[in-house]
């Protein structure tokens, strides 16, 4: 691992919001594209899902597209992969992610995510490059022995280790000894990194993470009245010079998580744009005359964020807050 960057070597971490990837000794990953998998069930379609499938084989090379064949017994479905991908809308097409609670549950998608981050995202081939994956600092001994079956049956690479995400966050740092807090997309982890190894006893986990946020800032636009429309079932022209109106597009065989999905990308950016971590523990009558602060949504509505835009990174050092919000 010390030499990573003397022999090309990739790193590859995949998170449960987000998929980096890049060389070794690098400032910043090369690919950086969301971690969930578009999949669309192969058997339950009719005659038009497959003049679809048709008039979009010419693009699916470029929008990162794997067909999945590991398991023959179960229904064979395709998996768009990538931000590019996701980025179209798809009649039948659910939104799934491989990883839960920090686990992963799926692995053909797995491999699907790894496969579109070296052939599509960096051009390479793996059998060329030894590998460098981050793994979660309490990832169970079945997980390891599940990615290196994989990394050397199916990629064959010459060279594999699997290295914490604590200790790469503290050597990143220049230090082999330190206290990492780590939050996540998925959950926030509290780890102690002894002369290069986690200290596995003192791991602390919440399941509080930047979804988690997402989730609560979505469901404070939502309890206003504000609806965040996806970028898919709308369109806007031009009326009159600098002067647009909106369309409304119905597409009925969008799938629910699709949907959710689009709606979460607004509601990050949202909360991305906007909050701010008060400098002081939270309260709710000090932010009531707090000057508010503008956003414009994708359809070209404004909408106006006072208080939530604090409480919600609240959240991170008062969970109790989370019943003020109730976004589940």
């Amino acid at each position: 691992m010390y030499g990573g960057d003397e022999v090309s070597a990739i790193v590859l971490d995949l998170g449960s919001h987000t998929c980096k990837a890049g060389y070794a000794g690098e400032d910043a990953p090369k690919a950086v594209f969301p971690s969930v998998v578009g999949s669309i069930e192969q058997s339950g379609l009719d005659d038009a899902l497959k003049v679809e499938k048709e008039s979009e084989s010419v693009s699916e090379a470029k929008n990162g597209i794997k067909t999945s064949d590991s398991d023959k017994s179960k229904a064979k479905r395709k998996l768009y992969v990538g931000s590019q991908a996701l980025g179209y809308r798809r009649d039948y097409m659910e939104v799934l992610s491989p990883i839960k609670d920090g686990l992963v549950v799926d692995w053909d998608m797995v491999d699907n995510i790894w496969d579109h981050a070296f052939r599509e995202r960096l051009l390479i081939d793996p059998k060329a490059h030894p590998m460098l994956l981050a793994e979660p600092s309490s990832n169970p001994q079945q997980q390891r022995e599940r990615t290196a079956e994989l990394m050397f049956e199916k990629y064959n690479v010459p060279a594999l280790f699997l290295a914490k995400n604590a200790v790469l966050t503290s050597f990143a740092s220049g230090r082999a000894t330190s206290l990492v807090v780590d939050c996540g997309g998925g959950s926030t982890t509290v780890a102690a990194v002894h002369d290069g190894y986690v200290l596995q006893k003192a791991v602390a986990s919440s399941p509080i993470g930047g979804e988690f946020l997402t989730d609560c800032m979505r469901k404070c636009l939502e309890s206003k009245g504000i609806v965040l429309k996806p970028r898919y079932s709308f369109k806007r022209k031009e009326v009159r010079p600098g002067e647009f109106q909106t369309v409304d597009l119905d597409y009925p065989n969008t799938t629910e998580s699709y949907k959710m999905y689009c709606q979460r990308v607004i509601a990050g950016d949202t909360k991305e744009s906007v909050c701010r971590a008060p400098d002081t523990a939270f309260d709710e009558t000090a932010y009531t005359n707090i000057p508010m602060t503008p956003y414009e949504l994708p359809d070209g509505q404004t909408i106006e964020i006072g208080a939530d835009r604090f409480k919600v990174p609240e959240i991170l050092f008062s969970p109790s807050l989370i019943h003020e919000i109730d976004p589940f």
